[in-house]
């Protein structure tokens, strides 16, 4: 969800620092995903919660955690809940320290840094588990889940939570279809870097063990007025697509991109009256018989 993240091509860190410059554009574009995307992260924290019952004290889990965006929704979904949250970037895990702190909720929070493409901390037995845009990560999803299955209690949930495609926020008309040429190249691109990513999750929580219990698919369409966080969210996403599709893109298309961008132009994005956010997340509810 926080979880969102993230983000979208790497939504979370398992151990592999970018830079705290980096991180630092990494951690903005999963904290405007959370504000911006809110109500659907509290939806899906709500779904969550549904399935696991009264979210019990120091026994849920938040695997690739990120800023902390899943952290967060799922504590407001409990009084008594805390959460153990994970990531490998002590960037990250230190904004989430500092929300935790503005929150009020730092004595419910417990942050573990660690690379979980390698030796993983004993995180005791859990009840919940929620790992959200970060599965696709791993370079053995199948031996995490395996860990995963051992360290929940018989009876106890994981929620596996990935985006379905990246955000979109231009008209299909805009450059006659712009963004989908850009999100053509970035998801080959991501593809190649990420082989794991668009997986079929439910058959590979099966053959793990677990029971998926439901597969739910939650949609995001926001449309004008939007706010100013979502403007910048807006421009974020899609200045790290050019990041990504720039030596792919016909000049044409790079030239309306950059005119997007700019912040001062005719044609920013700051000032369309046509921009949106279309977004969707699938999430399966899994649990250890």
């Amino acid at each position: 969800m926080t979880n969102g993240q993230h983000h979208h091509e790497h939504g979370h860190t398992h151990g592999h620092s970018h830079g705290d410059g980096g991180d630092a554009m990494l951690a903005e574009l999963l904290d405007l995903d959370a504000e911006v995307l809110g109500e659907s992260l509290s939806e899906v924290a709500g779904w969550v919660a549904g399935h696991a019952g009264p979210l019990p004290a120091g026994r849920v889990l938040d695997l690739g955690c990120g800023t902390g965006t899943g952290t967060f929704a799922l504590l407001r979904e409990s009084a008594d809940a805390e959460v153990q949250a994970v990531d490998g970037s002590e960037f990250m895990l230190e904004r989430l320290r500092e929300r935790a702190r503005a929150l009020g909720v730092e004595k419910r929070v417990r942050t573990v840094r660690a690379d979980l493409d390698g030796a993983w901390p004993d995180f005791g037995t859990v009840d919940v588990v929620w790992t959200s845009a970060f599965m696709h990560h791993l370079a053995d999803p199948d031996e995490a889940l395996r860990k995963l299955y051992a360290s929940l209690r018989p009876g106890g949930l994981l929620a596996v939570i990935e985006l379905a495609g990246f955000p979109r926020f231009l008209p299909d008309t805009l450059g006659d279809g712009l963004e989908g040429r850009c999100q053509a190249v970035v998801d080959e691109w991501r593809t190649q870097e990420m082989p794991h990513i668009g997986d079929d999750w439910g058959a590979r929580l099966r053959d793990a063990g677990f029971v998926v219990e439901e597969e739910r698919a939650f949609d995001t369409e926001l449309r004008s007025p939007l706010t100013e966080a979502a403007r910048r969210y807006a421009r974020a996403s899609l200045g790290r697509t050019r990041e990504r599709a720039a030596d792919r893109l016909s000049s044409a298309d790079l030239a309306l991109l950059d005119a997007l961008l700019d912040p001062e132009g005719p044609e920013s994005l700051a000032r369309r009256d046509d921009l949106l956010v279309r977004a969707s997340r699938i999430a399966w509810a899994a649990r250890r018989p």
